[in-house]
């Protein structure tokens, strides 16, 4: 029983890591990532779709990003997705391709992503915390209907929160990284 609810409780915990760090791919440090534009929903054939499932992306060089819609009559429809998402950035609608050239980050900006990478490490952070009360309320209600005793109640505790002392350690290494990468110039 109290190891389903660790090993339950350690996958979620990664799930919450791996969303943490997938959140943090999308803040651009400057360096043109395709990850940064994958998740724009474009309105195509009636729908609402993922930019990675209707167009190629690419990225030719460090400063661009460059998108080839598969169908060509989706190319407005690109455009506007772009324009709507809000990326900072216009994109430059070329024959049958988009780029999306990115300029030179100043301090001030670099300082920004700094702050929004450190509320989503404090989001991930919250996520991993609410997972352990999650799994200590668990034991204590296994232990509450005798299913439980007492050294194995104490055991998952120290365990969940090794596993919650792993997961946020991970989480600030990710945030120290990040942090590194957005200020070097």
């Amino acid at each position: 029983m109290s190891s389903q609810i660790l090993t339950d409780s350690q996958a979620r915990m990664k799930k919450a890591v791996d969303h943490t760090l997938h959140e943090f791919s999308t803040i651009h440090t400057g360096k043109a990532s395709p990850a940064m534009v994958e998740g724009v929903m474009v309105e195509a054939y009636g729908s609402m779709m993922p930019l990675k499932n209707c167009a190629a992306i690419s990225t030719p060089d460090a400063r661009l990003i460059q998108i080839q819609p598969w169908d060509k009559s989706l190319l407005r429809a690109v455009e506007k997705a772009l324009q709507q998402a809000n990326l900072g950035i216009n994109p430059i609608v070329d024959g049958s391709l988009i780029r999306l050239p990115f300029p030179d980050l100043s301090r001030e900006r670099r300082a920004e992503f700094v702050k929004i990478a450190h509320r989503l490490a404090e989001e991930g952070r919250v996520a991993v915390r609410h997972i352990r009360r999650d799994a200590m309320e668990a034991g204590k209600k296994l232990k509450k209907d005798g299913k439980l005793g007492e050294d194995d109640e104490k055991r998952l505790e120290k365990d969940v929160q090794a596993a919650t002392d792993k997961s946020i350690k991970e989480i600030d290494a990710h945030l120290a990284h990040k942090e590194k990468e957005l200020m070097a110039v």
